[in-house]
């Protein structure tokens, strides 16, 4: 059974053949059921959490990924997160690999978003706006570097420290890349802003996006939270990764269809219609698009997929 730790799997998932290994996913036979969240006691300490994402393809491959949410662990000195992916085959149920959970979860995250990006975002955009300086941040630079001709990138943080080092990691990376300390006026410059954060209220105004504006939406996880506000919503043609997990997750969908700012016929597509091309995406210079995902189990399963044959193509050449 082969073991990809965080290094190798990231070395396994250049962003070119990740997005189109997603892309081709979400044109698949994939098998996606509900994900799992479980409540999982720790005497003394507040409840952990215990989520199983399954996804397969019939006949080729199964996978799961498995993610541990223990809140206390700081306490211990640990990361609260910790995640693994299981793959399996498809026909016997044999398993293959056991892939980092973490650096597959983060570069299929933002390969997502550069893939929606890929049919939302104009041809020439070349201005990128990241908005939060976590984990995603690096990888969202990359991401839609892949997909579109980014020439400018700035990076806004709540902590301006913080996102200098962002950018200075970026920067080492060979990116050109400055800080903002006015995020209204840089939103009202980008091509493309893309908001990985964990933000409870809008930081993104829709009276601040320009004609032709694309507004990537991923740090919200919940609807309690949001990334942008109600003017962005109504401006914008809206699309989702799924429609499923938008309806049940996703603070930037959900608080608007209740507060009858849109209804669900106002969500144009989701990357099933736009990878079948069942919608055209955009379809104008001017339009502003609105990209909100949630994570799919497909996407898991499509990076770690890419991830086990591209790290035995070594093995299978040999054997040729």
């Amino acid at each position: 059974m082969l073991v990809l730790h965080e290094g190798e799997t990231a070395q396994a998932l250049k962003w070119a053949e990740l997005i189109d290994a997603i892309e081709r996913m979400f044109r698949s036979s994939c098998v996606m059921p509900v994900r799992h969240h479980h409540d999982v006691a720790v005497p003394g300490e507040a409840n952990a959490t215990l989520l199983l994402m399954p996804a397969w393809v019939p006949g080729d491959y199964i996978g799961v990924k498995l993610v541990s949410v223990f809140p206390d662990n700081h306490l211990r000195g640990l990361p609260a997160i910790f995640g693994s992916y299981i793959l399996s085959s498809g026909k016997t149920g044999k398993m293959l690999a056991v892939v980092d959970g973490g650096e597959l979860t983060a570069r299929r995250t933002a390969a997502t978003s550069a893939l929606a990006a890929k049919y939302l975002a104009r041809e020439d955009a070349s201005d990128l706006l990241v908005v939060g300086t976590g984990r995603l941040s690096l990888n969202l630079i990359q991401a839609h570097s892949a997909v579109r001709p980014i020439g400018r990138i700035s990076i806004w943080g709540r902590n301006p420290a913080n996102a200098e080092k962002t950018a200075e990691d970026a920067r080492a990376l060979g990116f050109a890349v400055s800080v903002s300390t006015d995020l209204e006026s840089a939103v009202r410059t980008a091509d493309i802003i893309s908001c990985a954060t964990l933000s409870h209220e809008p930081l993104v105004h829709g009276a601040w996006l320009k004609p032709g504006a694309h507004l990537d939406l991923i740090g919200a996880f919940k609807p309690t939270m949001r990334e942008s506000d109600d003017e962005a919503v109504r401006r914008a043609s809206v699309f989702v990764d799924t429609r499923a997990g938008a309806m049940s997750e996703a603070g930037d969908i959900l608080q608007p269809l209740k507060a009858g700012i849109i209804t669900e016929a106002d969500i144009r597509a989701d990357l099933f219609d736009l990878a079948v091309a069942r919608h055209a995406g955009r379809t104008s210079a001017e339009e502003i698009t609105l990209f909100k995902s949630v994570g799919a189990a497909l996407e898991d399963l499509a990076g770690a997929i890419l991830a086990y044959e591209t790290a035995m193509e070594p093995f299978a050449r040999q054997e040729a």
